[in-house]
């Protein structure tokens, strides 16, 4: 086991496979304002930003007024209308299990809101399984460290006794911006090499290789 007591999660792309929901909705709402499409790829690489945060990136042009409208309809689509699917990725539940039994402390620090992330854990039962958490509605948006910082003050340790695991380079960034290691999973929204160019402590290709690293360690 390493030196690491908390590992903490990003969510959409690293536990649950919602890439295509989360697209599917965006491209929704940009159709129900009457704006652009932007293309697929475009899309996938905001997912990892808070809301208010991805929609300025795809539309720097928007008011305020019609960034509110977006993310009401995207909120809509999410929630009520898109039927998607979404679920875990495979081996996910005895993954978080063996990591629990094995002594790690878990948390999650995604760009979902509050409320998304409450609705997931309980459709997915694996609230049981995590410590502690932050979303993107109660900090600053990533790659922002903030909700890192928030994490480790409420376990009391340093960010070297953590590890930031997540698929996009905003994971990445957020973590190393306070000296804390990162593991890259190469299964979610950005591709590999550009996870590479980090730095991260290891780049893995699946859930199952993920829970390996941290048991051989």
């Amino acid at each position: 086991m390493t030196d690491y007591q908390l590992i903490i999660f990003d969510w959409d792309g690293t536990l649950m496979d919602s890439q295509a929901r989360i697209v599917a909705c965006l491209q929704a709402a940009s159709d129900d304002l009457q704006v652009a499409r932007l293309t697929t790829l475009e899309y996938k690489h905001v997912i990892g930003l808070g809301l208010r945060e991805a929609i300025v990136h795809l539309y720097p042009d928007f008011t305020e007024t019609q960034i509110t409208k977006y993310a009401d309809r995207y909120r809509y689509h999410f929630v009520t209308a898109n039927e998607t699917p979404s679920g875990l990725f495979k081996d996910v539940r005895p993954m978080l299990n063996t990591l629990n039994q094995s002594g790690y402390m878990l948390a999650v620090a995604t760009g979902k809101a509050r409320r998304g992330l409450e609705r997931v854990l309980a459709d997915t039962g694996l609230a049981e399984y995590f410590h502690g958490s932050r979303c993107a509605d109660e900090t600053r948006s990533k790659p922002h460290p903030q909700m890192l910082e928030e994490l480790l003050d409420e376990f009391g340790l340093s960010a070297r006794e953590a590890i930031m695991v997540g698929d996009t380079e905003y994971d990445l960034l957020m973590a190393g911006s306070l000296g804390m290691d990162a593991l890259a999973v190469s299964y979610g929204v950005h591709d590999k090499d550009s996870l590479l160019k980090h730095q991260p402590v290891a780049c893995v290709d699946s859930i199952r290789e993920l829970s390996d690293w941290f048991l051989t360690k």
